[in-house]
């Protein structure tokens, strides 16, 4: 009676088995839209920061919050994306480091200049990682366009580092005109600039580049080819 009690058991427990991971593959779903959701949250979260900082009185509360979503997005930064700007192990942490420094000098000051350079300094970030790619290694559109096509040819190769020196100068000229806004200009119109206008013109400028590489650059390598 206790060994086929046993062997019951045993059945049961075999039984419940697919019952388990069904549960367990549905409760992994749910968690893996989570961190989309929150990644895509802490995405929108800076922009809207930015656009909505001139309305708030106290800088300190806002270098606080810039803080605290500096490091969420590194802690949510997940995937193939996240993976691949993890490779530039030492820069990357010397961006992350910069803008650390900053967000921490705001809560110390409560400087409302300090405040207003800050989109300047995440525009010497993003130039500072991409600029290094030029150095030496893959350029970071090169790596970007690799997760979607491992194998890029040696015309694809260059393409995508001249895109990546394009974003450099978009960067450059950005950081120099949010500079511009942030000793000239009234904060409304600050926030307004760093927070809808300069996302649009980052907007605008994937458009072209997408527009440009179907209409110009895919034709001509394809003759090339043909050739």
């Amino acid at each position: 009676m206790q060994a086929e009690h046993s062997r019951s058991g045993m059945q049961d427990t075999a039984a419940d088995k697919p019952a388990a991971g069904e549960a367990l593959t549905l409760g992994v779903k749910p968690l893996g839209w989570m961190r989309a959701v929150l990644q895509v949250a802490l995405k929108l979260a800076y922009p809207i920061m930015i656009l909505c900082a001139w309305r708030w009185d106290s800088p300190r509360y806002i270098g606080a919050a810039l803080f605290a979503l500096l490091w969420l997005q590194r802690w949510a930064g997940t995937g193939r994306f996240a993976t691949s700007l993890r490779q530039l192990t030492a820069t990357d942490w010397c961006v992350v480091g910069l803008l650390s420094c900053a967000s921490a000098a705001i809560v110390l000051s409560g400087s409302v200049l300090l405040l207003h350079l800050y989109p300047s300094l995440v525009n010497l970030g993003l130039l500072v990682a991409f600029g290094s790619t030029l150095v030496r290694g893959q350029t970071m559109i090169e790596k970007f366009a690799r997760m979607g096509n491992p194998e890029l040819g040696e015309h694809a190769v260059r393409y995508t580092r001249r895109v990546t020196q394009v974003w450099c100068v978009f960067f450059v000229l950005n950081g120099a005109f949010s500079a511009y806004t942030a000793l000239f200009w009234p904060p409304a119109a600050w926030s307004l600039y760093n927070g809808a206008i300069a996302y649009g013109l980052i907007g605008v400028l994937l458009a072209g580049e997408i527009v440009w590489r179907y209409l110009a650059v895919l034709p001509r390598a394809a003759r090339s080819e043909a050739a």
